[in-house]
């Protein structure tokens, strides 16, 4: 039985008294992971305060995750890294420039990579999550990257130019590159001692979501994938919503032998709907994830896309993670109890 982690993404705040009273407050309500942000920026400006951050961290007792946030563009900030090599842009089929994504492909922007993944060691962070991976696919078929250099590699695999608008072939090599960007990056990020996790998502619009894994997942060096079921407060049911798009996860994960992460929307929740923050995180146990996380700590506050009442936001959360850990320490009650011949 897989051991059972909660947490949440936490960002916003780089001013150390106030991250030791959060990592604090989130150990006391039965958080034991925590995913920080390390951003071109962080690294850029914040490096020593980043390797405080994940020592207060691990002082309260929390695993220690860090999110590659925005260093190739979204989720998170707009690649800063552009502005020192723009030939690294993606560009899309129809020839138009993605204006804040890298080219998976660039070689500057493996190197890059690697340095990163270098000061993330030296902050003695656990894992290295891989957040969200987009390969932009638009609804008329457009795509990327379609970059000269894509387009280059393109033609010397299949003989012929890139075409304007998807199709099999595209989909294959959007496929390869990515596996062969992360066999890199992964492989690296474990030679420093560091584990990989990764977060795709559930819809099939930006070329990397689970029904694509198969592949990815065979890299030796990624042990963790996840998925953020986020049901957007839409109207449908949020047990049912996360309780499949969980057990879709689970399903792929434990195919290839790998660990898990689920994640609850905890941010952009309108006034009135917090509870359902409660019933997303049964459903995700429920389903049988086991590392189940939150974003983001308190209603992500520090965003514009924060929960309108981002304390009881909190609030709920920490109810959730309350009930589900009660859930987990009954189970071993009964069968430390069984263990002992207490009860049958």
């Amino acid at each position: 039985m897989r051991k059972l982690l909660t947490g949440a993404a936490y960002h916003g705040c780089r001013m150390l008294h106030h991250v030791e009273h959060d990592m604090r407050d989130m150990a006391a309500n039965h958080m034991n992971l925590v995913v920080h942000m390390m951003s071109h920026n962080d690294w850029n400006r914040h490096y020593r305060v980043m390797q405080d951050i994940v020592a207060m961290s691990k002082d309260a007792g929390l695993e220690v995750w860090m999110d590659n946030w925005g260093l190739g563009g979204p989720p998170g900030e707009v690649s800063h890294f552009l502005a020192y090599h723009p030939e690294a842009h993606q560009i899309l089929s129809d020839g138009r420039m993605e204006p804040t994504r890298v080219c998976m492909n660039a070689t500057s922007f493996r190197q890059f990579m690697h340095e990163w993944i270098d000061a993330v060691a030296g902050t003695g962070a656990d894992t290295i999550f891989w957040d969200e991976p987009h390969l932009p696919l638009k609804d008329n078929g457009v795509y990327s990257c379609a970059c000269p250099l894509c387009r280059k590699k393109f033609e010397e695999k299949y003989n012929r130019p890139m075409p304007e608008k998807i199709d099999d072939d595209v989909t294959q090599f959007r496929l390869d590159t990515v596996v062969d960007f992360f066999t890199d990056l992964c492989g690296y990020a474990a030679s420093k001692g560091l584990k990989n996790a990764v977060c795709v998502m559930l819809g099939e619009n930006n070329g990397i979501h689970l029904g694509t894994l198969d592949r990815i997942c065979s890299i030796p060096t990624l042990d963790n994938i996840g998925s953020d079921p986020y049901w957007g407060y839409s109207g449908v049911n949020p047990y049912k919503f996360v309780y499949d798009g969980t057990v879709k996860n689970l399903e792929v994960a434990d195919k290839f032998g790998k660990d898990h992460n689920i994640w609850i929307q905890a941010y952009g929740t309108p006034r009135g709907m917090e509870e359902q923050i409660v019933q997303a995180t049964e459903a995700a146990y429920d389903a049988g994830a086991r590392t189940i996380l939150a974003w983001s700590y308190f209603g992500g506050i520090s965003n514009d896309y924060a929960a309108k009442n981002a304390y009881l936001a909190q609030a709920k959360l920490n109810q959730a993670f309350e009930r589900i850990w009660s859930w987990e320490r009954d189970r071993i009650t009964e069968e430390n109890r069984r263990l002992m011949g207490l009860i049958k």
